[in-house]
């Protein structure tokens, strides 16, 4: 195939890269690389920025490329991706605190929605659980969470600087493009049924805990020496766990998932807060369970409350 990008020759790649062809999807990367670079450069200049763009631009194409409905243009496409991470960084730039979130579809399907929905979902994820705990953290918070997705909401969630989620992003990147690599050609794990369990363990979870039967979930799901942490404190283990939820129940307040990410080793749950109707502030609107596993078992669990809407000012008086 001829190495200088054509309508033809992108189509092809294109389609092949939707059915999951994973060394078509890196060609067509490699083939329209320059010209995403010369876009990143007009915008941004010379500088070690330019790699952190190129590298998101390669993860948003990695979950996205099956929304391309032209595949013969999707080298305008690309270069879009590239424009919209420049413009993103530039107006992070101009903040104390960089707070953009991960694009998303304009049908509002989330990234895991879109990674089940095309064969390279699983090859990914064999990907994301070759990275280190600290780099996965992030990475899986900032493209797969629906909640977590900005730098402050990850530094919190981390209870790290966000100065310190820039550079782990920026080598989770890279470390995640060498993981692709390496993984192409393995074994890989269905990440749709690890998912639909892992949706399942959460709603038997919140329904046992209302039959007063969190302890037994906590028994065989939970390590014995399971840490309970916030803000990146561990407040304690089992007791607080088991106490926590039996105060919160006790004072009305009820759970409901919204979203899941499931790997081996780290897992997410996404929790709508349900206050009672006579005490509607009692907890912020959401929760987020950050799950470790070791042996199959939780054995750490961190909990990151979503901010509390801001309070409408009340109206002048006349």
């Amino acid at each position: 195939m001829s190495g200088i990008p054509g309508p033809a020759e992108d189509a092809a790649l294109t389609r092949s890269a939707q059915a999951g062809d994973v060394s078509a999807l890196a060609l067509l990367l490699e083939r329209h690389r320059p010209g995403m670079r010369a876009v990143a450069v007009s915008l941004l200049g010379p500088g070690p920025d330019l790699d952190d763009v190129m590298q998101e631009a390669a993860l948003v194409a990695l979950r996205r490329i099956v929304d391309v409905r032209d595949p013969e243009a999707v080298g305008p496409w690309l270069r879009m991706v590239v424009r919209n991470g420049c413009r993103t960084l530039l107006r992070a730039a101009r903040r104390v605190e960089p707070m953009e979130s991960v694009p998303l579809p304009s049908d509002g399907a989330t990234p895991e929605q879109i990674l089940q929905s095309h064969a390279l979902r699983d090859w990914i994820w064999e990907a994301v659980e070759a990275l280190s705990p600290t780099l996965r953290l992030p990475l899986v918070l900032r493209y797969f969470s629906t909640g977590i997705t900005s730098y402050q909401q990850i530094a919190e969630a981390c209870s790290v600087p966000v100065s310190t989620v820039r550079s782990r992003l920026s080598q989770a990147r890279g470390a995640f493009a060498q993981a692709l690599t390496a993984t192409a050609a393995t074994a890989h794990e269905d990440a749709t049924r690890r998912t639909q369990a892992s949706w399942q363990e959460a709603h038997e979870t919140l329904a046992a805990a209302e039959r007063g039967e969190f302890g037994k979930v906590v028994k065989d799901r939970f390590s014995s020496g399971v840490a309970l942490l916030t803000g990146g404190r561990r407040l304690g283990g089992v007791d607080l766990l088991l106490s926590g939820m039996d105060g919160d129940l006790s004072a009305g307040v009820r759970q409901r998932p919204l979203h899941v990410v499931a790997g081996r080793s780290l897992v997410v749950w996404e929790m709508e807060l349900i206050n009672p109707p006579d005490d509607p502030d009692h907890c912020p609107p959401g929760v987020a369970w950050i799950m470790s596993l070791d042996g199959g078992r939780f054995d750490r669990v961190s909990l990151h409350h979503a901010s509390r809407p801001e309070a409408t000012p009340a109206p002048a008086a006349v």
